[in-house]
């Protein structure tokens, strides 16, 4: 059985003052296309929603009804104590976990699909893209250090799976060492243990600027 944790529990702090989660993106709230997304992917059969304290029931309504929704629960001061409490949240049942940001609204059936079955046979799968872009490695006043190769590179993305017992661990570990990760894949590297990337898509960008919702709305229209 596998639960999502569709976290949104951000600020918003670089969309100038519009929060990106109640925003509308062509006709329908942002948190409310995410959930739908989430909820189409056959593959996940329960969903908890992580949101800031205080506003379980404005998100609740803004993201609508859903037959597949648990729970809405409050997270934590980081993104690392938000996601493990969703995770706490799901049923027992659940031996898998994805997680996915509520500011990810245009995410696939097919991502979602390729995720859970790579998590099945190796324990941690994410959905990540190629870089385009040439990287640059810079010291603090901006001088060049070095240029990573690019064919090494990749832009993670969610969801991110993981067996749920493992990430539990993993999630107790980091808090035992005093470790903050903002990427959940991170509680697992920093045990050395193995992550897969699966091929994300490009148009699971997630909303953060004003900018990435004229991307978005170009990406429904079919513009691009």
């Amino acid at each position: 059985m596998t639960g999502a944790v569709i976290v949104a529990a951000g600020r918003s702090a670089r969309m100038g003052g519009i929060d990106k989660l109640i925003a509308e993106l062509d006709g329908l709230p942002v948190l409310r296309r995410t959930l739908l997304a989430v909820a189409a992917a056959p593959e996940v059969e329960e969903i908890v929603l992580v949101v800031r304290p205080g506003r379980e029931e404005e998100l609740a309504a803004a993201a609508g009804p859903c037959l597949k929704l648990r729970a809405v629960v409050p997270g934590g001061e980081t993104r690392q104590q938000s996601v493990l409490a969703g995770v706490q949240a799901l049923s027992p049942g659940c031996e898998l976990v994805a997680i996915h940001d509520g500011a990810r609204p245009l995410v696939t059936p097919a991502v979602i699909a390729r995720c859970v079955d790579a998590a099945r046979r190796f324990g941690a799968a994410a959905a990540a893209v190629p870089v385009k872009d040439t990287i640059k490695r810079a010291d603090p006043e901006g001088r060049v250090v070095d240029t990573p190769p690019r064919a090494a590179l990749w832009a993670v993305q969610t969801p991110q799976v993981f067996g749920r017992r493992a990430y539990l661990e993993a999630a107790e570990a980091a808090r035992r060492d005093g470790a903050d990760c903002t990427d959940d894949c991170q509680l697992f590297e920093r045990l050395g243990r193995e992550v897969r990337l699966v091929m994300g898509d490009y148009r699971n960008l997630k909303l953060t600027t004003p900018e990435d919702f004229l991307t978005a709305g170009a990406f429904l229209e079919g513009m691009v």
